[in-house]
């Protein structure tokens, strides 16, 4: 057995029994790696995770894989997903009075008393610097109306994203469950979270802001309190170029971690579930570490360049002319370049389908066909195949010009 994995098995001494059984279970799994289309995921990295993810944060590729399917709880890294959809739903200036539910939060909180009121950009900076669990409440309280309409919220969002295999119950990140299942999520969309809050969200750069935050102090809006903040995502110290991150712990969960870098163009993304318990509480930073580093030592960034058609016209049965003309319309991210990271010996593939023939009256700019550029069975530029002229239908006028043509020669 490797020392890591004599290290987690030490760490179950530290535990309930209930514990014991769940983290048992997760010391088999940390020794072996999921199958996946990408080669590179069959690499055995020694990771402490039982779930983990390494994505090409511009193109949504993963780079790397372990279990990254498994559905797990994510602990307070759910605080990402809360903290956009309060960004989206409502304003920094925004007010929220605490209730008694969210004062009733356990720790790690605030501290705040019911009935008190702040500015929402404050408590956005206290759930996602400090991950207080009366913040995320009370957050979720003023934007949703309470906190099963801003679960609600929450799980629209992560429908939207693309985000088929979690579930929100809570904004906190606590464990719980509903009638549609347990609190949970998998190390794939969990990044793809990420990946959304950093590049997709109307307000990333909000999300950006905050995130990368060192500290920050507030009161309540009467002034009469005081708070003080300090960022815990170890990552925008230990590594250049780290953008942002959440940290998160439960003992159903064990540590959690997602988090973001970007250097020489290139952003990654790591996401990590199950990283240890305590006391190991340092295994999800050399996790991440690891997946950064062989990111950036493995992948260099490339431009994906539309697909060649290798013919430039489609026969056409009963038209005034018997070709058309085709070309490639404008890509699926309507002419943006499309880059990607990729290995060195990786190579993108060209799918091109085609109509044989086309039947007039055939329009101009009528799509005829698809080509994708593709890249581990995934497509990742799609140009549609277009007609570049119009060609009338042969009618009565047409073939008696035709006949009379004929009729002169």
């Amino acid at each position: 057995m490797s020392g890591r994995a004599l290290n987690l098995e030490r760490g179950l001494s530290y535990m309930s029994h209930r514990a014991k059984r769940i983290a048992a279970g997760f010391l088999i799994a940390a020794l072996s790696l999921s199958g996946t289309a990408n080669v590179a995921a069959q690499e055995d990295l020694g990771l402490y995770a039982r779930s983990a993810v390494l994505m090409d944060g511009g193109s949504g590729r993963i780079l790397y894989g372990k279990e990254e399917e498994a559905e797990l709880p994510m602990a307070s890294t759910t605080k990402i997903m809360t903290c956009i959809v309060a960004l989206e739903e409502a304003e920094p200036d925004t007010v929220c009075t605490v209730s008694k539910h969210a004062v009733a939060q356990p720790k790690v909180k605030l501290g705040m008393v019911e009935g008190d009121t702040f500015y929402l950009r404050d408590l956005l900076c206290s759930l996602m610097l400090e991950s207080h669990n009366d913040s995320a409440v009370c957050i979720a309280e003023t934007v949703g109306g309470s906190v099963e309409g801003f679960a609600a919220k929450m799980n629209a969002k992560a429908q939207e994203i693309g985000c088929a295999q979690t579930h929100y119950v809570t904004p906190n990140g606590l464990d719980a469950q509903d009638g549609g299942g347990n609190h949970h999520t998998t190390a794939h969309e969990l990044a793809l979270v990420m990946r959304y809050c950093l590049t997709q969200s109307p307000k990333a750069e909000e999300f950006l802001e905050i995130t990368r935050t060192p500290s920050c102090m507030f009161t309540d809006i009467s002034g009469s309190r005081s708070y003080s903040c300090t960022n815990h995502n170890a990552l925008l110290q230990i590594m250049d170029g780290a953008l942002s991150g959440k940290t998160g712990f439960t003992a159903k969960a064990g540590y959690c971690y997602v988090g973001a870098l970007k250097r020489d163009g290139r952003l990654l993304i790591v996401a990590l579930l199950a990283c240890g318990w305590p006391h190991h509480k340092g295994y999800k930073w050399a996790d991440t570490k690891t997946l950064m580093n062989y990111g950036l030592e493995h992948y260099e960034l490339r431009e994906l360049s539309a697909p060649k058609l290798k013919a430039d016209r489609l026969p056409v049965t009963d038209g005034q002319q018997e070709t058309v003309r085709i070309e490639l319309g404008e890509d699926s991210e309507n002419g943006k370049r499309i880059q990607i990271l990729m290995r060195p010996e990786e190579q993108i593939e060209t799918r091109v389908e085609l109509a044989d023939s086309l039947a007039a009256p055939v329009a101009a700019g009528q799509q005829v066909g698809t080509a994708r550029c593709l890249l581990d069975g995934c497509a990742y530029v799609e140009y549609p195949i277009v007609t570049a002229e119009q060609v009338y239908e042969r009618d009565y006028p047409f073939c008696l010009r035709q006949v009379l043509g004929l009729a002169m020669l």
